[in-house]
């Protein structure tokens, strides 16, 4: 299954890295936010990605290209014009970057995808938000319900917007307003059938939070996964500094991999 990730966007609220790199890439403990959400995703044995750029998406598409090199241990001859490759330190990763506009909204990054991604099932999160998810127990959630999304419910502080979930852990509805502390939110994790292409419009300027998701609350067909465990986002250089700070500390609750 595939992992797509929105990559694309400005990150105007945290300026003061995005002057110089798209958000994804701004770096948590020594690698871009955009790898620790890779490696969550590869951790539970999903290695094929699509990440959809934008803003700055050469920084992105040259930290791939050169990642081998950039994290094996090699050895440059200038005279004879060779390089030695030592210690290898890669991915088992097949990264796809598609470019999908400079000011493109979330709903148009994903419909642009869609010839990549296939008529199958896959899973889309956002390239600033870290998590201990669970993401086998998420599909299996989400093939359960026979719901076309869910999403994965967390619940920080109120400064997001705020789901109704009812019985059967279906989303009755979706609002990007504030209602109060502890209320859940929209975590990003999504697990989607491809028929959600049918609910979003055509055209850049398409907010898959707005229209297309309240749509299929709307109908029921939009599910949610209630995850209790550690979520973060990466939204204002506060938050960049707490993410940091918890992986300086070691045991980083999102890096599963280092808990084998």
């Amino acid at each position: 299954m595939k992992a797509v990730i929105l990559a694309g966007g400005l990150g105007a609220r945290l300026s003061e890295e995005t002057g110089v790199l798209p958000k994804p890439m701004v770096e948590i403990g020594g690698r871009p936010i955009l790898w620790h959400i890779m490696k969550i995703y590869s951790f539970w044995g999903f290695n094929e990605f699509i990440v959809l750029t934008g803003y700055k998406s050469h920084v992105i598409k040259d930290f791939f290209i050169n990642y081998y090199s950039r994290y094996s241990d090699i050895t440059v001859d200038l005279a004879a014009n060779s390089v030695a490759i030592h210690t290898h330190r890669t991915e088992p990763w097949r990264v796809t970057m598609l470019y999908t506009g400079q000011d493109t909204l979330t709903g148009g990054r994903l419909a642009a995808a869609k010839e990549t991604i296939g008529n199958e099932r896959f899973m889309l999160t956002y390239g600033d938000g870290v998590s201990d998810v669970d993401l086998r127990d998420l599909i299996a959630t989400h093939e359960r319900s026979g719901k076309l999304v869910t999403l994965t419910a967390v619940q920080p502080s109120g400064k997001y917007g705020a789901l109704v979930i009812g019985a059967g852990n279906a989303v009755e509805s979706f609002s990007e307003k504030p209602d109060g502390d502890n209320a859940w939110i929209n975590g990003g994790f999504f697990v989607m059938e491809p028929q959600v292409f049918d609910y979003i419009p055509c055209g850049e300027q398409v907010t898959l939070e707005r229209e297309p998701l309240e749509m299929l609350a709307k109908e029921g067909k939009l599910g949610a996964y209630k995850h209790g465990g550690f979520w973060k986002s990466m939204d204002t250089l506060r938050e960049k500094n707490e993410l940091t700070q918890i992986w300086t500390q070691g045991g980083a609750p999102w890096a599963l991999w280092e808990q084998k």
